[in-house]
């Protein structure tokens, strides 16, 4: 009874961002994806009175398809939207097109309804993470916050105190195995520009980013 109540206690934010997704993750070229059944699932779990509505899709022949959803828990409603795009990230339109990269031309084929319907679930997925189920995938951690706690206040086998060091925070390129979360949110969060991006990641991944990693925000925006 104790362990309910206190869950009860906690905010909507707390009691989901504290669900380890990690099993039910896939990756797909080199990004993370959380079923939205599992989502979902979980969500409806904590928050009984969760409630979801998909919006219209918008088209602009110039960027492509966005697609918008809303997410209603406990009288707190949030919203979320996300551009159809292919493998490669980029944004499907209603006719194929090709573009220049520096290994040549690629080609984007035109959007379908099969990939609409699935940017549609996965901007539902996101939606869900501004709730916090999840939410860490979008930072590149690589466990919820209640995870990282238990490990950090377990207590050790030895009594002996370690001597302080001083912890600096980590550099991060793009080689490294978190670069591909955090790429995955500045691709989606582009809009906010170049400054607040960088800012946003450094502090959503606790580390610095690298030059190089910094100009790769900085074409992307």
């Amino acid at each position: 009874m104790a362990t309910k109540s206190v869950a009860k206690n906690k905010s909507v934010f707390e009691r989901l961002s504290a669900i380890n997704v990690n099993s039910k993750v896939e990756k797909k070229n080199g990004l993370t994806y959380l079923s939205w059944a599992y989502a979902w699932s979980e969500v409806k779990k904590q928050c009984p009175d969760a409630t979801y509505l998909i919006g219209e899709t918008d088209y602009d022949e110039a960027l492509g398809f966005m697609c918008h959803t809303a997410v209603t828990i406990e009288g707190e409603t949030l919203e979320m939207w996300l551009p159809v795009m292919d493998g490669k990230n980029q944004a499907m339109k209603k006719q194929p097109y090709s573009y220049q990269t520096r290994y040549g031309e690629k080609q984007v084929a035109q959007a379908t309804m099969f990939d609409i319907n699935k940017t549609i679930m996965r901007c539902l997925v996101k939606n869900l993470a501004m709730f916090g189920m999840g939410i860490y995938i979008y930072s590149g951690d690589d466990l919820p916050e209640a995870d990282v706690e238990e490990v950090v206040t377990k207590p050790k086998a030895t009594t002996k105190k370690p001597t302080p060091k001083t912890v600096s925070k980590e550099t991060l390129d793009t080689d490294s195995p978190r670069w591909q979360g955090l790429m995955k949110f500045a691709q989606e969060n582009k809009q906010i520009g170049y400054k607040k991006l960088v800012d946003k990641l450094e502090l959503a991944g606790n580390c610095k980013l690298s030059a190089k990693a910094k100009n790769e925000i900085k074409n992307l925006v």
